[in-house]
C-alpha cells in the first residue's frame, strides 16, 4: 500500500503535506526534532485507538448485562 493510497487527497490537508516535505534542506538536527514530534503523534493516535477499543469494550459489557 502506498502512502497515496491512505493519505487525503486534499492538497490543503497538514499529513499530505508533511510527508510531500523535501527533507534535503532539514539539518540531522532538525530531522532528529521531526522524528520525535512524529514519534510523539503515533503515540498519541495509539492511545486514542486503545482508548476506542477499551470504551467499547466497556460499553459492549454494560449492554450485555
Amino acid at each position: 500500500m502506498d502512502l497515496e493510497d491512505i493519505l487525503p487527497s486534499s492538497s490543503g490537508d497538514p499529513l499530505a503535506q508533511l510527508v510531500r516535505q523535501d527533507l534535503d534542506p532539514l539539518s540531522v538536527e532538525e530531522l532528529n526534532a521531526r522524528i520525535a514530534a512524529l514519534e510523539g503523534e503515533i503515540a498519541r493516535c495509539r492511545a486514542k485507538i486503545n482508548f476506542a477499543i477499551n470504551h467499547r469494550a466497556n460499553a459492549e459489557s454494560l449492554f450485555k448485562r
